[in-house]
Formats: C-alpha cells, structure tokens, sequence
C-alpha cells in the first residue's frame, strides 16, 4: 500500500472512512478533511491537522484500488488517480461536468467521455534542478516545490520518456545563475523534439551569455532536436517543428499553444466539425494556429481569431500546404479587450471558441447578442465553461449536449465540448 512520508509537524493521527472524491482528487472523510491517495469506501490511518491529512495506512482497500502503473506515484505530483479504476474514476469525471452546471441550473447530455491511453501525451513540462555537478529532471512532488527526479513517466509518449538523458545534458547550459529555476516545454512533433525553455534568471544577469547558449545550441545538435529556444528566443534550428492538423502541415510558433494528446485534439475537432452540420460560415475564435480551423475549413469558410501573433502567423503559413480547403481568413485581436462584436457575426453561420481557462464571459455576451444560431464551446475550466454557458442560455441558447474528454489521464482536470443551438 501506499505510504507516503509524514511531516513531522502532522502529529495527530486518526482513522477516517472516505465517503467520497473532492474535486481535486482527494478522498474526502467527514470533517471535511482531504486526504490524497485514497478512494471512497476506505478505512485509512492518516496524520494531519484541519481540513488537511496526509496517509500513513490503507486499513481496508476500495475494490477500485488497483495498482499504479508508474514507480513515481505518490510521491511526484504529475498524477493523482494511478489508484483508482478506469470505470468509477471516469464517472467521477462526468459527475464533476453534472455539479458545475448544475450550479448554474443547467441540465444536459453528458456523452461518453474521450479518454487518452498511458503513453499518448506529446507535451511535457519537466523541471530541471543542479544538484551538485549533476542535474536533475522531473516534476514538482505533490503540493511542494520538491523535485521527484524522474525516468519512466507513464503518460508522456515514449519517444519523450527516451529522450530525457539528452534532455538532462541540454539542461546543464541554464545553470548559469544560481536563481535559475529551468522549464524544459518538451513537445514531439513530426520533425523532431521542440524545447522551450523558461524560468532561466535574466534581470540580474543580463540573460544567458554567450559561451551558454552556443553550449544549449551544441547540445541540442546532438540530441537531434528540431529546435531549441529560450522564453521564445532561438537558440538553435535544425527544422520547423510540424504538426498536422487535419490535412495542413503548421509549423508551431515557439512555446505555442498545442493540445496534450494529438487523438485527443482530433476527437474535439471532429465533435465540433459534426456540430456545426451544413453551415457554410464559421468564426474559429481564440483559434491558436488552427487545430479547428483547419478541420472545419473542409465544409466551411472560416474566419479565424486569436490573440497570438505567432499563432496567427503560423496558421496562415500552414494554409498552402492543404488543398481542397475553403478560404480561411486568419487575423490577430485579443478577444477579451476587443471580442468579435455581434454585429461582426451578422452572416455567421456557426462559432467554435476554445479560450483560456479564465474563460470568454466578454465574447459569450457577444455570441448571445448576436443572432448565430449555433455555438461550439471548448474549454479545459469546468467553472468558467458554466459561467459562459449561463450567459448563452440567458440569451436563448439551449446547451444540447457536452463531450467530456479526459485529456490529462489521472489527474483532477476534464476538458469538454458543448454545442450550443437556440
């Protein structure tokens, strides 16, 4: 059983029966008091003060418990539900869709979710720490700054999970200054790995010199990488980075938006491409460098928005490697000081809008007062989807049905689909 090490400034140790799952993956005992690890229907032994307990003993185990497929778990804060069976931990998920927008008394379809296999994960972030004259490369244990040094990691693609020694030698040309704190962004694409690097300490030193970057370059030259770039900066190119998105081939902007899970990804874009049916015109909005828009241009012409330039760029240039598309219109605005406006959308068919996880409570108030008949909404936020989603119903849209899909596997997070008709 898991066993995780007791702080030594938890002293109080109790028996709990979990009664059931708290939002962010915690069993939950009466109190409330929050307690990782355990799954409802256990009788545990955990130490704690407050709302908060740590597990020292699984009494007597759930029938869901099953053994975690990652050596890491429990101590490595990257998941949270390697514990718990497929069947009840994705009916948590969907209940959790249910509770939020029952909070804004909206009821619907929930469908069978989308789940992502082990091994399908395309991105990661992975902190890098000196320890001595070595480096080490992992995740962030669970709620500390800690790092659990890592060399398996069950949802990451096994073509990341192998290039992590090169990774850790890349790493070594950001220690520079003693305050860095490097991120590797990892992301496979088709050309090769793109690593994006942040949290190097640049105020007091004036950034990485010069001797530093050509030692970054040198090593990803080495790694093979496809590009290396620092907050953005180029560091070093072999090729563009390429992904597919639907027939078009888009070279990613430097630290870019991009889903996780690529299956993931095209599941969305085609419960959009279903949803919006024989509409001819469609706004693609906070549409990145085209994961939808390029989808939905097969039947439609669409006018696509994001607030990132390099994403907009990117879309455009992917646009001439696809042929048979509709004409696609790509601009850069940030739709949140400046949403696409009602009357923008006077010969708009169907919208699809997948915005940040603070959601688009400006845009939504658009797309209700306009006369669209039809919306596809996308987040990763449940409460910021059922806020936006109150907004269309109060302006005459029914939400008809929800895809959840679970994107980042064993964690606490759901994305999802709405569609939105009046």
């Amino acid at each position: 059983m898991i066993a995780p090490t007791t702080p030594a400034s938890l002293s109080t140790e109790t028996d709990y029966l979990i009664d059931h799952m708290g939002a962010q993956g915690d069993g939950v005992a009466d109190g409330p008091v929050f307690i990782p690890l355990t799954l409802p229907g256990e009788r545990v032994r955990a130490t704690g003060r407050g709302e908060r307990a740590e597990l020292i003993e699984i009494r007597q185990a759930s029938s869901d418990r099953v053994s975690p497929s990652c050596p890491h778990f429990g101590t490595c804060g990257g998941c949270a539900l390697q514990h718990w069976a497929q069947p009840p931990y994705l009916h948590w998920k969907l209940e959790q869709i249910v509770l939020a927008l029952a909070r804004e008394r909206i009821e619907t379809d929930v469908l069978a979710p989308f789940a992502a296999l082990p091994g399908s994960r395309r991105r990661v972030a992975l902190h890098a720490r000196k320890q001595g004259r070595q480096v080490a490369l992992g995740y962030k244990a669970r709620r500390s700054w800690s790092l659990v040094e890592i060399d398996v990691c069950t949802i990451a693609d096994p073509r990341l999970v192998a290039a992590f020694p090169a990774l850790k030698t890349f790493a070594r040309a950001f220690f520079e200054n003693g305050k860095s704190a490097p991120t590797l962004h990892v992301t496979w694409t088709e050309t090769g790995l793109d690593v994006d690097v942040t949290g190097v300490e640049a105020k007091l030193s004036g950034g990485l010199s010069a001797d530093r970057r050509q030692q970054a370059a040198e090593a990803a030259q080495a790694a093979g990488f496809a590009r290396a770039t620092l907050a953005g900066e180029m560091l070093y190119q072999a090729h563009r980075p390429i992904v597919r998105f639907g027939a078009a081939q888009v070279a990613l902007p430097a630290g870019g938006f991009l889903q996780a899970v690529a299956a993931a990804e095209t599941a969305m874009a085609d419960f959009a491409l279903d949803a919006i049916g024989k509409a001819d015109r469609v706004a693609d909005l906070f549409c990145g460098s085209g994961a939808f828009s390029f989808r939905l241009a097969e039947r439609a012409t669409v006018t696509a928005i994001d607030s990132s330039e390099g994403a907009i760029a990117a879309l455009k240039g992917g646009i001439s490697t696809a042929a048979g598309l509709k004409s696609i219109t790509a601009s850069a605005r940030d739709l949140t000081r400046r949403p696409y406006l009602a009357m923008e959308m006077k010969k708009t068919e169907a919208v699809v809008f997948d915005p940040p996880r603070a959601g688009a409570p400006e845009q939504a108030g658009e797309i209700g007062r306009s006369k669209v008949p039809l919306a596809v909404a996308v987040s990763c936020n449940l409460a910021t989807f059922a806020r936006d989603a109150r907004t269309l119903v109060d302006a005459g849209f029914k939400l008809v049905k929800v895809l959840p899909v679970d994107q980042f596997l064993w964690s606490p997070h759901i994305e999802l689909v709405g569609v939105f008709q009046r």
